[in-house]
């Protein structure tokens, strides 16, 4: 017969997969199209950034990047992009980790602010500064991670009925485990 630890046993094994299943993301057909976008958000490197300066000579900082009087707003945006649009995005998809999903997530948002402002730098050179304007690739890659940004937005929103059961089933349990540990015996 069953005694009173093996029920016990079971409902802790069930609790584990319930805590594992709430912090698991499942993108579906999402993430086909955030594996797009991010291979599209590599390929902007290759292209060109601003002048004859493609993603990759920001990205290093080198003689190239230096010629064409890049500025701050450009390096922060490639920086982000490759790191959060690329890294975690592939890190989140690959373990499926919500917290990681969330990091690309807001990590991608801010490469969005620092892309539009990286396009604005690049339309406002002063008089004297012999650069060119922003080019395809920063364009591109500006676009893609605005893309990003929106579809890490509707896979960490997108909580299955199960995940949002079983983390009201905690809550409640612990609320009602809180409230008969504070009643007197």
């Amino acid at each position: 017969m069953w005694g009173m630890s093996d029920f016990d046993q079971i409902r802790n094994d069930v609790d584990a997969v319930e805590r594992k299943m709430a912090g698991e993301i499942d993108p579906g057909v999402r993430a086909v199209v955030v594996a797009v976008l991010v291979f599209v958000l590599l390929g902007s490197f290759a292209l060109p950034h601003t002048g004859t300066a493609k993603g990759y000579d920001v990205l290093v900082g080198d003689d190239i990047a230096l010629g064409e009087s890049i500025a701050l707003p450009s390096r922060v945006f490639v920086w982000l992009a490759i790191v959060f649009g690329v890294g975690v995005s592939m890190l989140a998809l690959s373990t499926r980790r919500w917290v990681l999903a969330w990091i690309a997530l807001a990590g991608s948002a801010v490469a969005s602010v620092a892309g539009m402002l990286a396009i604005w730098t690049r339309q406002t050179l002063e008089p004297n500064v012999h650069a060119g304007g922003p080019g395809i690739g920063l364009i591109i890659g500006w676009i893609a991670i605005i893309l990003l940004t929106f579809h890490w937005i509707r896979v960490v929103w997108s909580r299955t009925a199960v995940q949002l059961a079983a983390e009201e089933q905690r809550r409640k349990e612990a609320r009602d485990a809180e409230h008969d540990w504070r009643q007197p015996k």
